[in-house]
């Protein structure tokens, strides 16, 4: 989908990412409208965490630009990009929380950005921002456990708490890295339920990466497939069969396999020189 000038949140183009010898990103372009969830397949090592994590400048693109909120992410340092984080909520695959923090202490961590002055515990926070925080709880079904440590929550409970932390930064965008694939698949579907009744009735825009086919193509408006770093699918859901999407991974297995057949080529003629 193409974006106009006033509804794109996103713009790529052209991002390539190296590593030294290893390419994670190859020209790869993007653009992601206002409200719009998007969905990134593709293997592992197909560049999905790091095109999400050049989104909030967490990565630096080798070349190619990167517009978020009508800001050239690379440009930005300082409070400039700290402002520009304030406004992108991120959800981890590992929840990212403090496990001997209260679930509560855990959620009032997304206001950081706005508190002034030594954090006490609770004490640290302003009654507004702690009120704020227990809406977030009772939103995702955890408001009866905002006084439990975060360590003794089930998986699916840590991510929803995630989830109530990115929204204490009143986030224009939401991006998500694998953010069920430690989950079973009831908390798996839950979870992305949650996020996609959150993303509509707040109005936010998401980006997240997943392996689950099924999963993504009920749940996003979109999904963009990447092989190699290189965008090679980007279409909305509408009609899309698994089938096609699956064509992602099958021209990745196609490959590999044409791989292992020149392997055992070498293999075989090398055993050949060897009994010569």
């Amino acid at each position: 989908m193409t974006a106009s000038a006033s509804d794109a949140l996103i713009r790529l183009d052209g991002v390539t990412k190296t590593f030294g010898t290893t390419t994670a990103l190859k020209g790869a372009s993007l653009e992601v409208s206002r409200g719009e969830i998007v969905v990134l397949l593709g293997l592992s090592g197909s560049g999905k965490s790091t095109l999400l994590r050049h989104l909030d400048g967490l990565e630096i693109p080798t070349s190619g630009s990167v517009e978020v909120l009508g800001s050239q992410v690379p440009t930005l340092k300082g409070r400039a990009l700290r402002d520009l984080r304030s406004r992108v909520g991120f959800i981890f695959q590992q929840f990212e929380l403090v496990p001997s923090l209260t679930v509560l202490e855990n959620v009032l961590t997304g206001s950081l950005s706005g508190v002034r002055g030594p954090r006490l515990g609770l004490w640290g926070y302003s009654r507004a921002a702690k009120l704020t925080a227990l809406e977030h709880l009772d939103r995702v079904g955890l408001l009866d456990r905002a006084y439990q440590r975060s360590d003794t929550l089930s998986g699916g409970q840590q991510q929803r708490v995630a989830i109530a932390r990115a929204l204490m930064q009143k986030p224009a965008i939401l991006l998500a890295d694998e953010p069920v694939a430690s989950l079973d698949p009831e908390s798996s579907e839950q979870v992305m339920a949650l996020i996609r009744e959150i993303a509509a009735d707040e109005g936010l825009t998401v980006v997240c990466s997943l392996h689950q086919v099924d999963l993504a193509i009920s749940w996003a408006d979109r999904i963009v497939g990447l092989r190699h770093g290189e965008v090679v699918l980007d279409t909305p859901t509408g009609d899309l069969t698994k089938a096609e999407v699956m064509e992602i991974y099958g021209r990745v297995a196609t490959t590999t396999a044409e791989i292992r057949a020149v392997q055992e080529e070498l293999v075989e003629a090398a055993a050949q020189v060897a009994a010569s």
